[in-house]
């Protein structure tokens, strides 16, 4: 049985899909390989493969890659990693009698998601720093003009927020094919406008 036949849809909408991976594909070095292949392609902008649940996500855009082009890709990925893929699943049950304490640590999923969420934070603190000496740096104006001062703080973060969900998509297609994410790109330069308006003085 080819293994690209175990590869199942298990949810699809436009733009997301979820698959239920194989046991050979769950291996970390094979997940990554796939991950990122998947990942180099125009329209794919996130992939994340769930060992321990077995299943595969992948978001796109419709209009760079639809589902068609998104599954004959997927069947040519997964066929030129099959060999990778059963040699590395061989070797796993062989050396599967003993492994360390630490890298059973390393392979529960919560230490894996303690140390995302730790990564996340420390870059929202260090976000917020920054914010917080730069729009309270001026006492007088603080109590001037408080209201004036925390929605700033507020729209400075919500600012923030919005380039960090989005960064993946302005990094993999807004900034490569401008002109076709051009409608994106006004409304950037509109919310920018609107900032640099909202500070100046009444």
């Amino acid at each position: 049985m080819a293994i690209q036949k175990q590869f199942v849809l298990r949810y699809r909408e436009p733009g997301h899909v979820r698959f239920q991976i194989p046991v050979q594909f769950t291996d970390a070095g094979i997940a990554k390989a796939l991950a990122d292949q998947l990942s180099a392609v125009d329209g794919i902008y996130r992939v994340k493969v769930y060992r321990r649940q077995a299943k595969l996500s992948i978001r796109y855009q419709e209009a760079a890659c639809d589902f068609t082009a998104l599954a004959r890709l997927l069947f040519d990925i997964v066929g030129g990693l099959e060999r990778k893929a059963m040699s590395e699943s061989q070797r796993a049950v062989s050396t599967q009698a003993g492994p360390g304490l630490k890298n059973k640590f390393r392979q529960l999923k919560i230490s894996r998601w303690f140390g995302q969420k730790y990564g996340d934070a420390k870059e929202t603190l260090l976000a917020a720093r920054i914010l917080t000496k730069t729009g309270f740096r001026q006492q007088g104006k603080f109590f001037n003009d408080p209201e004036k001062v925390f929605i700033d703080f507020f729209n400075d973060v919500l600012v923030l927020f919005l380039i960090r969900l989005h960064w993946d998509h302005i990094t993999k297609e807004w900034i490569p094919r401008p002109f076709k994410y051009r409608y994106e790109w006004v409304a950037v330069f509109y919310m920018i406008f609107l900032l640099m308006r909202s500070r100046r003085p009444k």
